[in-house]
């Protein structure tokens, strides 16, 4: 196939607003998968921020970030994304080139510990005005649970009323797959 997949998208995206230097946000740590690969993008003199609410997923990021040592280049939040006004230094606002969040559940861990999307959208919402111009955040919505269904209509409704003159807004989605695919948001600052 030569359609890029869901999270190498994601990816590709995060490569092309990111670069060495900059700060980012994993608003969803889970195995931290993508906390790494920011990380990664961001090189030694940047720094990722990563929440989770889970006492798991913190042990599992901070045990990969160790591995590849990139722990000091990373601050690991255990607390819900809608309280990164408390966390994220205040000099870092208005310089946060990239972000991602893969909404649902943390795969391998409790079904039932499900991002909402009130606490996302506040999330969002205080990301955007963290942003650098050009800045990207990427959210990677998983709606094949209820909770998720509904996580994704209200995501879909607030991101479809963001006024064209701050935000461009995609929507990357494949539209004949079975068994509701995650589709990708992805929310660039002008």
């Amino acid at each position: 196939m030569k359609l890029d997949r869901i999270l190498p998208f994601a990816k590709l995206l995060l490569e092309k607003a990111v670069q060495p230097g900059d700060i980012t946000v994993d608003g969803t740590m889970g195995n931290g998968f993508d906390t790494v690969f920011l990380a990664g993008l961001t090189g030694e003199k940047g720094h990722v921020y990563s929440f989770d609410i889970q006492e798991d997923a913190i042990q599992i990021t901070a045990a990969k970030l160790k591995a590849e040592s990139m722990h000091e280049r990373c601050t690991l939040v255990h607390d819900g994304h809608e309280q990164m006004n408390k966390y994220i230094s205040k000099e870092h606002f208005g310089n946060i080139t990239g972000a991602i969040f893969n909404l649902g559940y943390l795969p391998g861990g409790d079904k039932s510990i499900v991002t909402q999307a009130n606490t996302t959208i506040s999330a969002i919402e205080q990301l955007f005005e963290m942003m650098a111009p050009e800045g990207i955040i990427i959210l990677v919505i998983y709606h094949g649970h209820p909770e998720g269904a509904m996580e994704r209509d209200a995501l879909l409704h607030y991101v479809q009323d963001l006024p064209q003159q701050k935000a461009h807004v995609l929507k990357y989605d494949f539209i004949n797959q079975t068994n509701n695919p995650p589709f990708i948001v992805a929310i660039e600052k002008r």
